[in-house]
């Protein structure tokens, strides 16, 4: 993990000698991370709009024959929580209310009710070995959560503190539906808090991605190299857009 973190600190000093970006350049890079995460991130999960569906779904509002509409809500619901992750990358600092916010923007045309309200029920991973909290405990264990994100931003690298956050975020799973999506723009948010790039996670990692996540229960090494190289890679993308 400490070599590629070195690698990352190099690589952001190379994109630090482009920044600050403006106007046009600045425009086109959000709108293509808004694409490419969107994207991936809901790919992940089993959407299946294609990447030239999700951009013409969110830029010109069409709907893609055969395709749910379902998939079409979580596009659009997806790309309106990145521009509120980008309201908050000015600042230094993530509070209860505001991962409650990302997720009312994703899910609140999937169900109004459920959308940005920790779940009532009890849920399972297919899949995973380890139960997830009982409703009762979740408002305590994201009061901590904060708590701890907080303290770990003044003692870890950005990247690692990016990745525990996801972890942990999903681990709890506090809500019904969208967990992945929201950890994920979550560590986005963190990166870009501290001066990185967004990170996206290729859908064709799916299954390293989600082994990584289950082992991080016992050993998280695995999933903070994974989510370490998808930092990198991300900062080499930027960098190919420049040159």
């Amino acid at each position: 993990m400490n070599s590629i973190l070195t690698e990352i600190d190099k690589l952001q000093k190379e994109i630090n000698a482009f920044r600050p970006l403006e106007g046009d350049a600045l425009k086109q890079i959000k709108e293509y991370y808004r694409i490419g995460l969107t994207y991936s991130s809901n790919a992940l999960e089993g959407n299946s709009l294609t990447e030239s569906e999700t951009k013409v779904v969110i830029e010109e509002g069409l709907t893609i024959g055969g395709k749910p509409l379902k998939d079409h809500f979580e596009a659009i619901g997806h790309s309106e929580a990145f521009d509120f992750i980008y309201s908050l990358s000015k600042r230094k600092d993530i509070a209860e209310l505001e991962l409650k916010a990302l997720h009312r923007l994703f899910y609140h045309r999937i169900d109004e009710q459920k959308a940005g309200e920790y779940r009532k029920q009890k849920v399972y991973i297919t899949g995973s070995k380890y139960p997830l909290p009982t409703p009762e405990k979740i408002q305590t264990l994201m009061a901590e959560f904060i708590q701890k994100l907080n303290q770990q931003r003044k003692e870890k690298h950005p990247v690692e503190v990016a990745a525990l956050a996801h972890k942990d975020f999903v681990f709890i799973h506090p809500f019904i539906d969208g967990n992945g999506r929201v950890s994920r723009l979550l560590m986005n948010l963190i990166l870009l808090q501290d001066g990185y790039s967004i990170a996206i996670i290729p859908p064709v990692l799916r299954s390293e991605y989600v082994q990584a996540l289950e082992k991080a229960h016992t050993d998280d090494k695995d999933f903070m190299d994974l989510i370490a190289r998808m930092v990198r890679e991300s900062q080499k993308d930027y960098l190919r857009l420049f040159k």
